[in-house]
This record gives C-alpha cells, sequence and structure tokens, in this order.
C-alpha cells in the first residue's frame, strides 16, 4: 500500500504532467484504433514496389504540378489532391479493382486523397509512408518525364 500512495502523491503534485500523460496515451491508442480500423492501410516503399511489380498497382501522385514535375514515381497518374476531392478520378476509375498507392511529398494530402478515393468505391487504398521524400530516402527511382 506504501507505494501506492507515492504514486498518488506525485499525481497530486504534478496534475498537469499526468493530464498530459493521459492524454498522450489516448492520443497514442486512439491512433492505433483508427489504423487498425481504417480502409486505407499504409506501406512502405518497398511493399509499394512489390505492389506495383507484382499487382500491377496504380500510382497516383496528389502533389501540385510543379512538385510533379521535379520528380515522380515512374508511371504514376498526377491527379492533385484538390481534383480528387471534387470528385474527379476519371483517369483511374477503370482502376478501382487494383490496388491504389497514394502518394504526396510527405504522407499529409494523401492521406486525405486515400479517404475520398475509398469513398469514391476504388477497393485496395494504399497510403505510401512517408510519401515520395522516404521513397527518394531509399534511393528508389523518380522520373521527370510525364
Amino acid at each position: 500500500m506504501q507505494e501506492y500512495q507515492e504514486y498518488i502523491d506525485f499525481a497530486m503534485r504534478h496534475e498537469l504532467l499526468v493530464l498530459a500523460w493521459i492524454g498522450l496515451a489516448t492520443a497514442v491508442v486512439a491512433s492505433a484504433v483508427k489504423a487498425k480500423l481504417s480502409p486505407v492501410k499504409q506501406v512502405e516503399s518497398q511493399t509499394a514496389v512489390a505492389l506495383i511489380n507484382k499487382q500491377d498497382a496504380v500510382v497516383v501522385d496528389v502533389r501540385t504540378p510543379d512538385e510533379f514535375a521535379r520528380g515522380h514515381i515512374t508511371n504514376s497518374h498526377h491527379i492533385p489532391l484538390a481534383q480528387i476531392e471534387q470528385g474527379n478520378t476519371t483517369e483511374i476509375d477503370k482502376h478501382k479493382e487494383k490496388p491504389v498507392i497514394v502518394v504526396c511529398e510527405t504522407g499529409a494530402r494523401a492521406e486525405t486523397a486515400a479517404g475520398k478515393l475509398v469513398k469514391a468505391g476504388f477497393k485496395q487504398v494504399y497510403l505510401l509512408r512517408g510519401g515520395l521524400t522516404q521513397w527518394r530516402a531509399g534511393n528508389l527511382p523518380v522520373t521527370k518525364k510525364r
């Protein structure tokens, strides 16, 4: 019982710190649950390469035209996030049954786009973890050709 009293005393003296830890722990658990339940799965660069080579996955790059022009994954479809948010996915609609890997620079915009693609009826939507930044860090090829 004595050891529990020390924890109680600590919590009483450091309420804000304890609340911050509880908040952080809750956020971590919520994030893990959300990722587990999400229809969009995150994949590492090497898994994305395997999906492209073995399952003919379609890569959708949602970055701006300038970012795309500076380098992108070979054969990727350039559909800016704003276009996907407007529901304009005609360029890839015929690929609704194939794996679709959504890419941006770091993953934030791609996550939004991936959710929209799931709602539009795409069955296998993946998010490239770390985006093109991580892809380049893995020394994987990019091209400037359209």
